[in-house]
């Protein structure tokens, strides 16, 4: 959806004198007059304004492709004075200087959030021969103050504080001009040009190549939480996925028949590894000339309801990849050549021929990225795109939505303008048309997809993005925290990574397959182990195959550690399911940094290697190599793509994957803590050492957590949860609610679903489940539910018939 640039001003300035001061305002914002240019405000929520500041008087008539809330008459008092104006909501104080234009927002109890650093900056530019800007603006930061978001940048960074960092989409960053601070405040900077962040000691700018104006939302949330709410009210609410996309997913790269691709799923099931999603990748079209035709015209192919009738016959899912271009001899490039809605930019792959270097890009050899901006092309996109969902298919990977783009060329018209200015909203149009057209078409699935780029807003189109094509190593590992996490500080909770990395081709040793070399295993070990506590648990790479049962047997340790992984993600599927509600509902975070829920824990502000997952699990995964060495490898700085110039190290002798290693785990202050697995307790506000095996993933809840965990499965809706654990963590009152629906439908949005609240008092040491709310098709009128103390492990079971029941909680 797009919004234009909505202006709320009652009085009309047409006639008004440029004079700083001037001033004119409505119950829903104010515009100033400043020296040389204009200053708006209009607000969408007492603590949500948009700041749009342009030289002169003329509005210019801007876009917005991520922002789809209108503004709204908010109460407030204006005061002027002949050096500023002030303007009150309930929730934020905007002060502007009435002769540079300058602000600075006060939060409701009069302590400074934030200060611009002068005036906006206009650079006069021509774009594609039009008369623009560059423009930007700087903003005075305290010296203590945490700074998260930005997307997905794989710096390693937590908090974003003195780095310089051009955002825009990409494979292996996603950068997302979107901030919050630790001080409770964040900002959505609204332009999709290429966008330089910079801190340093003058100051945090944000200068883009392309704009009309300078156009941005700051957002007084009071804490992150509440300031992940106001972007989603302004850019979308986050909807339901289906209860099978939490379980586990297997794929590589790539599936070459669906001989192939269903027998992994078969072999899952007789091994009895649990199994809910399998993912078919490229070529399954034949060579490049056919690039993404959406049509399986690959030999290995030839049956594809057969394969769809199988997959689900199994009670797996399936999705498949998708590109942004397309090949020369396919029926969406003729279509959309005809209509001139292809891009002459060069993109991957470069030439119809494979084995042909330099590429050839003449007709009919180039692949050719289509036009997002145009509402045919996604049209045109959608219509073809049917011919898969005809088989079924269950969702979408919908990879290079960024997209591929080699050559830099971003001087072309896109009919929104150029390119470059319009450069960041590419993967949201993508992704938005797709799942757009999918409701239209069928509204008794619920639309998911997983891509590899994403914007601000994007959390309201059903996708989950990944990190892109990282490399196989232990330091891109320790890196997928900080970029999960500042990821979901943008809006966007649902976020993920290749299990294992992308590229491992360095650990394939004297012709052995890199799944034998002990050095991957360890890793993939911990990747999966990271994957667990992660909003999609997906298996996937390159260089080499990823199936768990290719890593060893039952009874081996690093096929057990797989396994218990898995387990135990499949235990947890109540409390993730649930927790997705949350999201929904409100406006919540599966990935959340430290400072979310211990603000005042500055120990925590820039930890970066462990998190919360929902509101009770702090996870703290092993990150380092424990049994092998780290093998190193050398990446290409601009694509973050390893060439397996290195070689993994030679390994002698038996590795004891069961000796114990410490792990050294902060505990936040302001709580007790205690091991999710062995009920061991801790106080908060210290580093512990934990004891490790490969086994081995250190977890806590916190005191008064109270946890779900389903029944053992082998995929998510094999057994109803008639019988749940569980867990009450004590030491402080705790609440959770139990959410349930039909797992794949959009009736919850009709009102269709249930919840049971569970509370726990410390001071009586009662659990109390709650009245059932609530109804949908096929619920458990009856039940039972199994109370357990985690810090003992001793249980009571209760029937349950939607009415409350309070019983004390086992010693």
């Amino acid at each position: 959806m797009r919004k234009r640039l909505f202006y709320l001003m009652a009085m009309s300035c047409a006639g008004l004198m440029l004079q700083a001061g001037v001033v004119s305002h409505s119950g829903s914002g104010v515009t100033v007059m400043v020296d040389g240019g204009t200053v708006e405000l209009s607000f969408y929520s007492p603590s949500t304004v948009r700041v749009v500041k342009y030289p002169g008087s003329d509005r210019p008539d801007k876009e917005s492709y991520a922002i789809i809330a209108e503004p709204t008459d908010v109460a407030c008092k204006v005061k002027e004075s002949p050096r500023n104006t002030t303007v009150t909501t309930s929730g934020l104080t905007v002060r502007i200087d009435n002769k540079n234009g300058e602000l600075t927002f006060i939060s409701k109890s009069g302590r400074e959030l934030m200060k611009e650093n002068g005036p906006a900056r206009f650079t006069s530019i021509t774009d594609l021969g039009d008369s623009t800007y560059e423009v930007g603006q700087t903003f005075t930061l305290r010296r203590d103050e945490a700074v998260y978001g930005l997307g997905n940048l794989a710096n390693g960074r937590l908090s974003q504080r003195g780095i310089t960092r051009q955002l825009m989409p990409g494979n292996i960053e996603d950068g997302i001009p979107a901030i919050v601070s630790s001080r409770g405040y964040g900002l959505y900077w609204d332009n999709y040009s290429p966008t330089e962040y910079s801190d340093k000691d003058s100051g945090m700018s944000l200068t883009s190549q392309v704009g009309d104006c300078v156009d941005y939302y700051f957002m007084n949330g009071g804490d992150a939480d509440g300031v992940i709410a106001e972007m989603r009210a302004i850019s979308g609410e986050v909807p339901m996925f289906p209860l099978w996309s939490y379980g586990f997913w297997q794929s590589r790269e790539r599936y070459k028949s669906q001989h192939e691709i269903t027998g992994v799923v078969n072999k899952y099931r007789e091994l009895g590894l649990p199994l809910d999603g399998i993912i078919q990748d490229w070529q399954y079209w034949g060579g490049n000339y056919l690039w993404n035709a959406m049509e399986f015209m690959n030999p290995g192919f030839n049956n594809p309801q057969k394969m769809m009738d199988d997959i689900h016959a199994a009670n797996a899912h399936a999705i498949i990849s998708i590109w942004s271009s397309f090949g020369p001899q396919t029926k969406p490039y003729r279509e959309l050549a005809d209509r001139g809605l292809l891009f002459d930019i060069s993109t991957w792959p470069q030439s119809g021929i494979d084995t042909q270097w330099p590429p050839r890009m003449d007709y009919p050899s180039g692949v050719k990225v289509y036009n997002t901006y145009s509402d045919e092309a996604r049209d045109i996109y959608w219509n073809n795109l049917k011919r898969l969902h005809a088989f079924g298919m269950d969702g979408w990977w919908m990879d290079s939505t960024e997209p591929d783009h080699f050559d830099g060329n971003m001087d072309f018209s896109t009919g929104k303008g150029s390119f470059r200015r319009v450069r960041g909203a590419y993967p949201l149009l993508t992704v938005g048309g797709v799942h757009d057209h999918q409701i239209k078409e069928d509204s008794t699935k619920r639309v998911f997809i997983l891509t590899r780029s994403g914007w601000f807003g994007q959390q309201r189109y059903g996708c989950n993005v990944w990190t892109g094509d990282v490399s196989s190593t232990w330091d891109m590992l320790r890196k997928q925290i900080p970029a999960h996490l500042n990821f979901s500080m943008t809006g966007n909770p649902n976020c993920n990574s290749d299990l294992g990395g992308f590229f491992c081709g360095h650990y394939k040793v004297d012709g052995k397959e890199a799944y034998e070399n002990p050095q991957f295993r360890e890793l993939v070990v911990r990747w999966t182990q990271l994957g667990v506590f992660t909003p999609m648990m997906r298996s996937h790479g390159a260089d080499s195959p990823r199936e768990i049962y290719l890593f060893g047997k039952k009874g081996e340790p690093v096929y057990d550690a797989l396994e218990s992984a898995v387990r135990l993600r499949y235990e947890l599927l109540p409390y993730i399911y649930s927790t997705s509600w949350d999201v929904t509902a409100n406006s919540s975070t599966f990935m959340r940094p430290l400072v979310m829920d211990f603000p005042k824990d500055v120990r925590g502000y820039d930890c970066a290697s462990e998190y919360m997952f929902g509101r009770s699990l702090l996870v703290a995964p092993v990150l380092e190599a424990r049994y092998t060495p780290e093998a190193t490898v050398k990446i290409d700085e601009n694509t973050g793509w390893d060439h397996k110039e290195t070689v993994a190290s030679e390994l002698s002798g038996n590795i004891d994957f069961m000796a114990e290693h410490d792990q050294k785990v902060y505990l936040p202050a302001g709580t007790v803590w205690y091991d999710y697995h062995s009920g061991r307790r801790y106080e908060g506000g210290r580093t512990v050492n934990i004891a490790t095996t490969i086994h081995s993933i250190p977890v806590f809840a916190r005191a008064g957590s109270i946890i779900p965990n389903g029944p053992k499965v082998n995929y998510a809706t094999e057994r109803p949860w008639d019988n749940l654990v569980i867990k009450v963590f004590p030491g402080a009152d705790g609440r959770f609610t139990l959410y349930e629906d039909e797992g794949d439908n959009y009736n919850y949005t009709k009102g269709k679903y249930t919840t049971i609240d569970f509370v726990y008092d410390r001071k009586s040491g009662t659990v109390t489940v709650n009245d059932r709310k609530g109804e949908y098709p096929g619920m458990l009128a009856s039940r039972k539910f199994t109370i357990v103390n985690g810090a003992t492990g001793n249980r009571n079971e209760i029937d349950y018939n939607g009415k409350a029941v309070k019983v004390a909680l086992p010693k």
